[in-house]
């Protein structure tokens, strides 16, 4: 392993950036542009459900009111 670290830190800047991209890609961990689409297309599904009535909306007030009663003991 330290080889191969020592053989990566030897490598030019550019180089090391691929490579980091490629190592990263190979995790399967979402991409921030990933993460976006996904949250866009959640805010989407939510303003549907408010729209055709399926989500019952709750006011701020009350969410407020239950968050202080739960943390204020």
């Amino acid at each position: 392993m330290t080889k191969v670290m020592n053989e990566a830190m030897s490598l030019p800047a550019d180089a090391r950036i691929c490579l980091v991209e490629k190592l990263l890609s190979s995790l399967n961990i979402p991409t921030s542009t990933e993460i976006d689409h996904l949250w866009a297309e959640e805010a989407e599904r939510r303003v549907q459900g408010i729209d055709n009535g399926t989500v019952k909306l709750i006011p701020g007030e009350e969410v407020f009111r239950k968050i202080r009663t739960k943390y204020n003991r």
